[in-house]
């Protein structure tokens, strides 16, 4: 502030001295050298000059590292926006990795916000004692860490992690409350149901109403939409309706499932039977086809090649898959979880395919099974199928020493 009102003073003094002269006096100024006048120039053009160098050569410093590290992996639109989820600010914890060999790092990249091994027991996430258990302890526990600024992972040595690991950090919390049934409500924005008297999904699944602003009804999705992979692809407020959540979406039309509607979802056969259609319809658009229905065992579709074209494109279409995967853990298809996630992982590490979907399979995809034992061993896939081990963020240190024995 003080810079800010000398300088203006030093103008005002400057249009005073140049308006009390003509361009002739100003002119013999310049040519004879006059100290004043060059000390006045400096200040009025130098100064600045210089302090605009300055801010921009720190900007410059300080997004290098999040740019290179963006440039080297795929672009994940869940960063940028989420349509199908309000992500929360983490802790504000620094942690410091000693300048050793790549492998030696003092930090054990364990995620505070992931429960996926809080304990060496291999029990399900997905039953209601488990689920009340952890909700009250770990996810509870993770929050307290702060929820004000972004934590933030610094390594000395020279191939810094600390934006993959803050990408896991950030998708971490929201799949822990999506896993431990929301014990964190989310913001609310949309169509909250505040009464569970209305069962506005249930009714739409059961054919009862049509979606909104859309106006389609359930079973004109399951045979109209179909094969139309334009109306997929271009319409955005059909997806919250065929896999609606807790959590709301970009369309403020569709509401949220309460906790009396997922329980009448689940008993309900006419419902879920439509939502396994639901879920064929979306498989079918990304190239993929459901072979079991009692596993939930998926493998490419003879259209594959095109669709993986589109789905690499269009990468808004990794939330859409992240809210699917969430909707069929809530409304009864856990055991379909894995099965895809698994799919998604052998195409991208394996077989080296949709490269832009990668990011979005291990920060998201991954960490919506319910099942913590499958997801271990999802992770334990990833780890021994990952390129550059030494740069796989997503389970401890310890875990990984193991694993690569």
């Amino acid at each position: 502030m003080l810079f800010c009102r000398c300088f203006k003073k030093l103008l005002f003094e400057m249009h005073k001295w140049v308006n009390n002269r003509s361009i002739w006096d100003v002119m013999k100024d310049i040519f004879s050298g006059s100290w004043f006048f060059v000390a006045k120039i400096f200040f009025l053009l130098g100064v600045p000059l210089f302090a605009i160098r300055y801010v921009v050569k720190g900007y410059g410093r300080r997004g290098s590292g999040e740019e290179k590290s963006s440039n080297e992996s795929s672009s994940d639109p869940h960063l940028t926006e989420n349509e199908d989820t309000a992500s929360e600010d983490i802790g504000d914890t620094v942690i410091s990795v000693k300048e050793e060999s790549p492998r030696e790092k003092t930090e054990d990249y364990i995620c505070e916000c992931d429960s996926t091994w809080d304990s060496d027991t291999e029990d399900t996430e997905n039953s209601p004692d488990l689920l009340q258990e952890e909700s009250t302890v770990s996810a509870q526990r993770s929050t307290q860490k702060g929820q004000s600024a972004r934590m933030r992972f610094k390594q000395v040595s020279g191939r810094t992690q600390s934006f993959k690991f803050q990408r896991f950090q950030t998708a971490a919390r929201d799949l822990q409350n999506y896993r431990h049934d929301y014990p964190i409500k989310p913001l609310r924005r949309g169509n909250f149901q505040d009464h569970d008297d209305e069962h506005p999904n249930l009714d739409f699944y059961l054919g009862k109403r049509p979606s909104s602003p859309d106006n389609v009804y359930i079973n004109d999705f399951h045979t109209l939409w179909r094969g139309k992979y334009e109306d997929l692809e271009d319409v955005h407020s059909y997806i919250q309706w065929l896999f609606p959540l807790q959590e709301p979406g970009v369309n403020r039309e569709a509401p949220t499932l309460t906790k009396v509607e997922i329980e009448e979802f689940r008993r309900n056969d006419m419902a879920k039977k439509h939502l396994l259609e639901s879920y064929k319809l979306m498989l079918d658009f990304y190239g993929i086809e459901l072979c079991d229905e009692t596993t939930g065992a998926v493998k490419r579709s003879c259209n594959w090649l095109d669709r993986f074209t589109n789905l690499n494109r269009n990468t808004h279409n990794n939330l859409r898959i992240t809210r699917i995967l969430k909707c069929l853990g809530t409304l009864g298809f856990a055991h379909y979880q894995a099965p895809l996630v698994h799919f998604f992982l052998e195409e991208t590490l394996v077989n080296g395919e949709l490269p832009r979907v990668k990011d979005s399979v291990l920060n998201y995809f991954l960490f919506t099974v319910l099942d913590k034992k499958q997801r271990r061993n999802l992770l334990k896939f990833a780890y021994l199928n990952f390129d550059k081990r030494d740069e796989f963020v997503w389970c401890p240190m310890k875990i990984q020493m193991k694993w690569a024995k």
